[in-house]
């Protein structure tokens, strides 16, 4: 007699307390090779340089926002939405899955490792093959997450202004930093969830934790997903993989896992993903383990920009940054370039490893991505700006714009 596996499993979360599988096949795909590799990349990147409880990963972020679409439904259902056992399934893998394309170091290479291909892109892709290896299963999930359901909330929940990515992240991201300002009362948001004319929408008595949430999330932006120590790190990271990339691709042999290898040899486009099956299977044998384990070997490495920038990271001796709220001249960039040159002995051409500009857009409440509704008493949807009493709220749904300048010091 073969062995039943209990899939009704538990797991304890510093953030919910303890979680439960809401359905048995939650658990099979929890356990998949796709996405216990998760646990091996860091939701926050380098963040954990500046922050150094910042260790969490991808895998903890899922399973917590799992846990808030799952309470989230069930509020729903309550209030008179009718949901299918299929739907709310569907829903609750489609949060599970939505990060399961995030390569190494999370946002931070996402357009290094691979170009023009975003980690949502790759999400689907993982879905779809996914849904292949357990016949069907995830085809609601795949409707919800690219917006073809015709409950429209269910995607809102996945994927807008207020979903459960948001609110996990930010209670998560602040809980691993310690920075108490990003704290939210997502319990409180999720019990003034409802549904209106099929949109997702906030009770009007749940404003003003609607409020403390823009507001959290402006603040996290600066203080920590924006932080220019952070930046500086992140920076120098994507420098590392352009370099190697840049002499691998020019015949240069350098030590790196085979699937790490991969990506720095060949240059990957959507069409690699489409027409080679095995792009995605190498993609997830991919992980920070891959990317730091390979820096640490460069630091050694012969040629002086790759060695040198390797050196600077796992020693957290961090370029300099500057942030302003102008742009910086060309006279100043070709200076700290010149003065690079001078320092590390290094070519013109490769100075531009080591001076760095780019802008940074702070939107805390992006109406271009759609609104927040607020459900008013007399049944009305009000845009959550009108809604509000709070005036510096309005001034949030403008985008705040600076300059950064990188460089060596």
């Amino acid at each position: 007699m073969s062995k039943v596996s209990n899939k009704k499993k538990i797991i304890n979360d510093p953030i919910y307390g303890f979680i439960t599988f809401p359905d048995e096949f939650i658990y099979d795909i929890i356990q998949h090779p796709y996405f216990q590799r998760l646990r091996r990349i860091k939701q926050l990147a380098l963040t954990y340089y500046v922050y150094p409880g910042a260790h969490h990963t991808r895998f903890h972020h899922a399973v917590g926002a799992m846990n808030l679409m799952s309470k989230s439904l069930d509020i729903i259902e309550k209030k008179g939405v009718e949901l299918s056992k299929e739907e709310k399934l569907g829903a609750i893998l489609a949060i599970l899955l939505h990060d399961i394309g995030h390569g190494p170091f999370s946002h931070t290479l996402e357009h290094t490792i691979v170009k023009g291909i975003s980690h949502e892109d790759l999400s689907l892709m993982f879905m779809k093959k996914l849904n292949e290896e357990f016949d069907g299963k995830l085809d609601l999930c795949i409707e919800i997450f690219t917006n073809s359901h015709p409950k429209k909330f269910l995607h809102q929940l996945v994927s807008s202004q207020l979903d459960m990515d948001r609110l996990d992240y930010l209670k998560r991201d602040s809980f691993y930093t310690g920075v108490s300002e990003g704290v939210i009362g997502s319990e409180r948001i999720i019990k003034m969830l409802n549904v209106k004319d099929g949109e997702l929408v906030v009770e009007e008595k749940g404003i003003y934790s609607i409020e403390n949430f823009i507001v959290a999330r402006r603040i996290m932006y600066w203080q920590v997903y924006l932080h220019k120590t952070v930046l500086s790190a992140e920076i120098l990271l994507e420098k590392i993989l352009e370099r190697a990339r840049y002499l691998v691709q020019n015949g240069k042999e350098l030590f790196a896992s085979p699937c790490l290898h991969f990506f720095l040899s060949n240059k990957i486009t959507m069409d690699h993903f489409q027409n080679q099956e095995s792009t995605l299977d190498i993609f997830a044998q991919l992980d920070d383990y891959d990317v730091l384990g390979a820096i640490k070997v460069w630091m050694d490495e012969d040629d002086k920009t790759l060695s040198i920038l390797s050196t600077m990271l796992i020693n957290r001796n961090l370029p300099k940054v500057e942030i302003s709220n102008t742009p910086v001249t060309e006279e100043r960039i070709k200076e700290l370039m010149h003065e690079a040159q001078e320092k590390y002995g290094i070519q013109e051409e490769d100075s531009k490893y080591f001076v760095y500009t780019d802008d940074l857009v702070n939107n805390a409440y992006d109406l271009n991505s759609g609104s927040i509704n607020i459900l008013m008493k007399d049944g009305s949807k009000v845009d959550l700006v009108a809604a509000s009493d709070n005036f510096t709220l309005s001034t949030f749904s403008f985008p705040v714009q600076k300059y950064l300048l990188s460089y060596v010091r």
